[in-house]
């Protein structure tokens, strides 16, 4: 990705974008780049600040899943580079992350002190990701995802087993 793909003009049409989206929905709310994290693609983390953020959340932040889509559904009309970024509201998703991040450590360790195969609780994708990500770093354990919709999990299985 182009380091010019985001700058300051860029930053301002996803703020501005995001918080005109927030308000057409009737609530108030601040807007802002909070890092800028380099990988293969460059990713924005835009959190949000606001009186209504239990609203803009959900529960298990799926109005937040929601509210991400769609913005960057009108962002990518704005822009002609593909912008990578995630939406955050009060920091909830990076806390969320962490935990998720945390759970599969220690299902993992669980599952090699066991010796058996470990099923974690149903999980949206992204979540799912996340625990595949982690695990794939612990060359001990093995993940697969199984069932169907929301009802999908991930099973962690010590190599040893497998």
């Amino acid at each position: 990705m182009d380091s010019q793909k985001i700058n300051n003009s860029t930053e301002k049409i996803i703020i501005d974008a995001i918080e005109e989206l927030i308000n057409k929905m009737g609530l108030s709310a601040k807007a802002e780049i909070k890092e800028i994290i380099p990988e293969e693609q460059e990713k924005i983390i835009c959190n949000i600040e606001s009186l209504e953020s239990n609203f803009l959340i959900g529960q298990y932040g799926a109005n937040l899943q929601a509210l991400q889509h769609i913005a960057r559904l009108i962002i990518r009309r704005k822009i002609e580079n593909r912008i990578n970024f995630i939406l955050d509201v009060s920091s909830y998703r990076q806390e969320k992350d962490a935990s998720v991040v945390n759970l599969a450590k220690n299902m993992a360790q669980q599952a090699l002190h066991e010796k058996k195969a470990v099923t974690l609780r149903p999980m949206p994708p992204y979540e799912r990701r996340l625990v595949h990500l982690e695990l794939a770093k612990n060359n001990q354990v093995k993940t697969e995802s199984i069932g169907e919709n929301e009802e999908r999990r991930i099973v962690i299985k010590p190599l040893d087993l497998v």
